[in-house]
């Protein structure tokens, strides 16, 4: 067997020689998985050593099977649609995929495909852990101590793509309800007003939340931040904040009774400057889904940018998990082995973790960390008195690390 499944008591049931589908994405996201492939069988292997039933010798106990489907550019030109619909199905049968970057345009043509696939998969929580690693510059004078993990909710808010574009005869119908028959009188410029819906619900707030919260305590971590704008969105933020402590006090009275568990809630722009002051205030974060894109970039870059920080798409119900490359896809660069793959190799690391194989998931950022405190970086990270590594010299940096 190589499909990973969920059990009826809800965890994986994860085979020796899992099928994994990938995306390698556009621009460099082919530089970043050529090389993010070689490390992650390099970890598997270096792992789970020795052979297991039916397994040529020296293959290893445990490998992945990587299947390649196609997304982005690539699925364009080879089958005229961006996102494939066997695409979409493969994931949904295998549950565990990565991906690297997809171009969104910005202000016309398709919806994000991100935001697709977190939509069409119900890929409910983007998991953001944000660390920081020696030997890596940062902006902050004591980067050490931002730890902080995001709980971003990944389907509802204004990416739900509910729009109306200025001047068009759907957007004046909007505008006719919104005076004739809610009484509202307080759109400035109606008649050059684009016009959006922000949906956020109770049960999209409260499963975000659930994950933060469990995911909390199975790491001994104390504090679950609730992040907000609800002081001036009373009903949508305020209600993400006002059922987050509900939940809490209905579902782990016990663990905030004995201080295992302390939730609290902030309103995102104090967030924002809080981050900076005092990052060792917060563990895990829950926030609705706009204030977790502007935070997850704004944490990124303060232990040293986006090109090293991982991410995961994540429905716990049904366990489907998509991990990914966080950054753009920096067509300018693609091809030249200029790029840096650590996102998509963190990435990678969380994938691991999330089927069972924590220990190639440790061999893996352990040897990520070995490369940084060497001074082993891709051009982006290097100090301007080292040498900048190739992608794929980096990458075989991290493999010399593993082993």
């Amino acid at each position: 067997m190589t499909k990973i499944r969920m059990t009826p008591d809800g965890t994986l049931a994860v085979p020796d020689t899992p099928e994994i589908p990938y995306i390698e994405g556009d621009g460099i996201g082919q530089d970043i998985w050529e090389a993010s492939r070689r490390v992650f069988d390099a970890a598997v292997a270096a792992a789970y050593p020795g052979t297991s039933t039916g397994t040529p010798q020296g293959e290893g106990q445990r490998r992945i099977l990587w299947r390649r489907v196609l997304a982005g550019h690539a699925a364009l030109a080879e089958t005229g649609e961006s996102l494939p619909a066997e695409t979409l199905e493969v994931i949904r049968e295998d549950l565990v995929a990565i991906k690297g970057p997809l171009e969104t345009p910005v202000g016309k043509g398709m919806r994000s495909l991100n935001v697709a696939l977190r939509q069409e998969l119900d890929l409910y929580a983007c998991v953001r852990p944000v660390r920081y690693f020696p030997g890596i510059e940062s902006p902050l004078k004591h980067p050490e101590l931002t730890d902080i993990t995001i709980f971003r909710e990944n389907t509802e808010d204004i990416y739900a793509g509910i729009e109306w574009n200025a001047g068009t005869p759907e957007v004046q119908r909007v505008l006719d309800f919104l005076r004739s028959e809610m009484g509202v009188t307080k759109i400035r410029f109606p008649h050059s007003s684009s016009i959006g819906i922000k949906p956020i619900s109770r049960e999209g707030s409260e499963r975000l939340i659930h994950a933060a919260i469990e995911y909390a305590l199975a790491h001994s971590l104390t504090n679950v931040t609730l992040v907000h704008k609800g002081n001036i969105q009373k009903f949508t933020e305020g209600g993400f904040r006002r059922w987050g402590y509900e939940l809490a006090e209905r579902e782990y009275a016990d663990a905030l009774a004995d201080g295992r568990l302390v939730v609290s809630d902030v309103i995102a722009d104090n967030f924002l400057q809080q981050i900076l002051l005092h990052p060792d205030r917060f563990d895990v974060v829950a926030l609705t889904n706009l204030n977790g894109d502007y935070a997850s970039d704004a944490l990124a870059a303060q232990v040293g940018g986006i090109g090293i920080s991982p991410g995961a798409n994540i429905n716990y119900s049904s366990g489907h998990a998509v991990f990914e490359a966080t950054h753009g896809t920096a067509p300018d660069i693609a091809g030249q082995g200029l790029a840096n793959p650590s996102s998509l190799l963190l990435s990678g690391a969380m994938l691991l973790e999330y089927i069972g194989w924590s220990e190639a998931a440790d061999r893996l950022r352990s040897a990520l960390a070995s490369a940084f405190a060497s001074g082993q970086f891709t051009r982006d990270l290097a100090p301007s008195s080292s040498v900048a590594l190739s992608t794929q010299d980096f990458a075989d940096a991290v493999i010399t690390h593993i082993r």
